[in-house]
């Protein structure tokens, strides 16, 4: 039978009390009430009572007004160490009475509730209440997503002991105060903290998820965010002595390589946070691959900080109107793809090296498979280009991505599929069906073999290039899961989503480590620093905000300096540089030195928190009149970015 019934058993009992039995006998057909139930009715009188009392009450359309003024009457006469805390249950409170008047059918009181309080929630929940304004019957509550998610879960407030206990001797004295109560009890959950109440900038900086904010004992699951101690750097040298053609005597970079090698084995021992290499199976990694990560980690980088800016190379599509969607650079900054919303994929060269075609069937039989240059040997030699177009995908290419040794590429569309691509073969190796919208991102793991993607479906997923399935399924956001992105570890991916909440998942085990609330928008780009401890999130309001993943705490909302949404985050090889790009057609450039640096230099006077918010900027670059689709920082550190031209405003 469940709560809902309670006055209806209420009811049946005071009829068997009054020896009604007619009535008696057609409520009990009417409910379809069993003989066992029947049986098991033993209240006590005063239940009964208080039981009807408070029915009466909730369905009395007056009695919600007056009960969410005095509510409301009561926080704004609080101590301001306990009103801001408090001030969190009125949205809560008040989505759940306008629900309540429509579903005791008073559809002309809700109306009137919601024009007359509507106005006074805070700014960030005024579209989630456009959108439940449209509910006007019951039949609506079902079909309307939002109603849907505030009926079936719980809202999240964080309350000290003391704010608590004046809410309960509120409630106690107020006689009106019973729809709160049942509102509370039934759809909020209060999460009870020691220490003293949250002053109102703290109660903000996480206040706007959907449900609320995200409670302690969510994020106190170890996460192991160090990096992962490099399987191949011990074979590093003899790749690195066969590329090395300029340097006649071998001892020079023998010493020098010798040096490198320690640095890069010294830093995995020093970390106590990292997983074991064999937490998750990574892939072998081939000679060719080898060769390239030697590449990658001999390359000459610039040392950037706030006195060495990096150079910035825009790409700008021309002509293309609105239809190119996403962009990526490989990660030697030789190859470019873009998608666009005609089903299409071009691929471009950013080098003089144009692109091959791969020989036909006929020439690969006679190719000695052996060989060691055997990938140069298959490609043709005349059939070449600087740009390639990749067909297959039947709607617009939300989002494309190399792999790490840029021999495949990954592209989710509207079509609700996933595609592999080889870059060698120029076709679809693979179709992955396994979301049933659209696919909103789709990221390589830094590792190869893993890839992670989410969608219109509220989930995410992580695959393997070898599993048509995917071998995960993260579910948990109660909205679009917008964006995703792979810890440098690979063992973590983090998600972010329209309900306003950043979360962190396990591919391990599959289950959610963190869950980070203070975002007042959508979130739309995520990017993990380069040591892996922070994680950056940029919002639909053009706010970026950065989380330390080690305790899920909010560590800096960086300054207002964006006006549109932002679509991409990229830091600097060496990780002291964060850059972020917009619709706004701006680049900014940020001191991330500076916003992770511990140092208690805040502390110490009031004003000097202020100026080191205020040089967290340190540049701004403004494109003539072109969104930022996509960024990208060179082995170099030099700034690569692609936009597309939308004519002059």
């Amino acid at each position: 039978m469940g709560d809902k019934s309670t006055p209806l058993l209420a009811v049946l009992q005071l009829l068997r009390k009054y020896n009604l039995k007619g009535t008696e006998e057609i409520l009990r057909k009417e409910a379809s009430l069993g003989d066992v139930e029947y049986e098991s009715l033993d209240l006590p009188e005063v239940e009964i009572a208080s039981i009807l009392t408070a029915h009466h009450t909730e369905s009395d359309p007056y009695s919600y007004e007056f009960a969410y003024d005095s509510l409301k009457k009561f926080i704004e006469n609080s101590l301001d160490i306990y009103k801001h805390e408090l001030s969190t249950l009125l949205y809560p409170v008040f989505v759940h009475m306008y629900l309540l008047l429509i579903l005791y059918d008073h559809t002309e009181h809700a109306v009137k509730f919601l024009e007359k309080f509507g106005p006074e929630q805070e700014d960030y929940y005024q579209d989630d209440l456009a959108k439940l304004s449209i509910v006007k019957s019951k039949d609506q509550i079902k079909g309307n997503e939002l109603a849907e998610i505030y009926s079936s879960n719980k809202f999240e407030v964080q309350l000290s002991r003391d704010a608590s206990a004046q809410l309960k001797r509120f409630l106690q004295e107020q006689k009106s105060s019973t729809v709160i109560i049942n509102i509370i009890n039934n759809h909020i959950q209060i999460d009870v903290h020691d220490g003293p109440g949250r002053t109102q900038a703290q109660v903000r900086a996480t206040a706007g998820g959907l449900l609320g904010e995200a409670t302690k004992n969510e994020n106190r699951t170890k996460v192991y965010y160090g990096l992962l101690k490099e399987p191949d750097i011990q074979v590093l040298p003899l790749p690195v002595e066969d590329e090395e053609e300029t340097e006649e005597t071998p001892d020079k970079p023998k010493k020098k390589k010798a040096k490198k090698d320690n640095i890069f084995m010294k830093k995995p021992k020093s970390d106590p946070n990292a997983p074991p290499n064999d937490r998750i199976p990574l892939p072998e990694l081939k000679e060719t691959d080898k060769i390239e990560k030697v590449k990658a980690l001999r390359a000459k980088r610039v040392q950037l900080g706030p006195d060495c800016l990096p150079s910035i190379c825009f790409y700008t599509l021309l002509n293309s109107g609105n239809t190119a969607i996403c962009a990526d650079i490989c990660d030697d900054s030789t190859l470019l793809s873009v998608g666009f919303n005609n089903s299409t994929i071009k691929v471009w060269t950013l080098t003089p090296v144009r692109l091959r075609g791969m020989k036909s069937a006929e020439k690969l039989q006679d190719i000695d498979r052996e060989a060691g240059d055997v990938l140069v040997r298959m490609m043709e030699e005349k059939d070449r280009d600087t740009c390639r177009t990749l067909y297959g995908h039947s709607g617009p290419v939300y989002k494309v991505g190399f792999d790490q040794f840029k021999t495949m590429l990954l592209s989710c569309s509207e079509d609700s599929t996933i595609r592999l691509w080889s870059l060698q073969c120029w076709t679809c190796l693979v179709v992955y069906r396994g979301h049933v919208w659209p696919v909103w991102d789709v990221k390589w793991s830094p590792h190869g073999h893993y890839f992670a993607s989410s969608g219109h479906d509220r989930t995410a997923r992580l695959w393997a290039t070898d599993h048509h399935q995917p071998l995960r399924i993260f579910a948990g956001h109660l909205s679009d899961v917008d964006c995703v992105q792979f810890h440098p570890n690979s063992n973590y991916i983090a998600t972010g989503s329209c309900d306003r909440t950043v979360r962190v998942w396990d591919c391990l085990t599959g289950t959610q480590v963190r869950i980070m609330t203070g975002h007042k928008s959508a979130i739309f780009t995520l990017a993990f620093s380069v040591c892996g401890r922070w994680l950056v999130s940029g919002g639909s309001m053009g706010d970026i905000l950065v989380w330390d993943i080690s305790n899920g705490g909010l560590t800096a909302a960086l300054p207002p300096s964006h006006t549109s949404p932002i679509h991409a985050l990229a830091f600097s090889r060496d990780g002291t540089i964060l850059s972020s790009g917009s619709l706004d057609c701006n680049i900014k450039l940020w001191d991330f030195a500076l916003i992770t640096d511990e140092t208690p230099s805040e502390e110490t006077g009031s004003n000097t928190s202020v100026p080191k918010e205020e040089k967290f900027l340190l540049r701004s670059f403004a494109t003539k009149n072109s969104p930022i689709k996509s960024l990208h920082f060179t082995r170099r550190n030099l700034l690569l970015g692609v936009g597309t031209y939308e004519g002059s405003s």
